[in-house]
């Protein structure tokens, strides 16, 4: 029997990839508009996992600094998504769950996070910190010394942000896709359950 995984919110499905590439284990449902609103999804039964990245636009401190501090946060319109991911987590009940979202405001609501990565801990060239809430194995990481030349995400060129969706889907899109070297290392932790 295959085992089910929820990708809420999901958008490219970078994150559920490498679960998808193995279509003898896992049964993958990419919970994501415009085909899916999280908000009125209801699971199925036997649900095996849920990664969970609910849209992070009003949790960014990037969004105040930016807009140098007049960019007011509209955190209700937030927490509806992470409250829809939640409630489908505790609906399902599944092995194991994690909710992700970069370092920002989102720790207010969530308190402190299970788990806390960087992109180049996982090889890639770039760094943008990121939380995960959840009942999960942690993933190891592949690189434990930041090496030499790492850049901030947010100084990343447009065109360098996950260049393989350049011209396909806009700048904000693309920075949310989650690195497939953390993807890997969270299946790799996953078929340890």
């Amino acid at each position: 029997m295959k085992k089910i995984i929820l990708d809420l919110c999901g958008g490219t499905g970078s994150w559920s990839r490498p679960y998808t590439e193995r279509p003898d284990e896992y049964e993958v449902h990419n919970i994501t508009l415009p085909d899916y609103d999280v908000r009125e999804y209801m699971p199925p039964d036997n649900v095996y996992g849920i990664l969970a990245a609910p849209p992070c636009t009003e949790f960014s401190r990037a969004k105040h600094f930016h807009g140098k501090g007049k960019y007011q946060h509209n955190f209700l319109q937030g927490l509806e998504g992470v409250s829809a991911c939640m409630r489908i987590i505790l609906t399902a009940n599944p092995k194991f769950w994690a909710l992700e979202n970069p370092i920002g405001y989102l720790v207010n609501w969530l308190k402190k996070p299970q788990y806390i990565f960087d992109a180049w801990e996982f090889g890639h060239d770039y760094q943008k910190r990121t939380a995960l809430w959840g009942e999960f194995n942690l993933p190891e990481k592949s690189v434990l010394d930041k090496p030499d030349g790492i850049i901030k995400f947010s100084r990343l060129k447009s065109r360098d942000i996950s260049p393989e969706y350049f011209g396909i889907l806009d700048r904000q899109t693309r920075r949310a896709i989650t690195p497939a070297g953390f993807a890997e290392a969270f299946l790799k932790r996953t078929d340890k359950e």
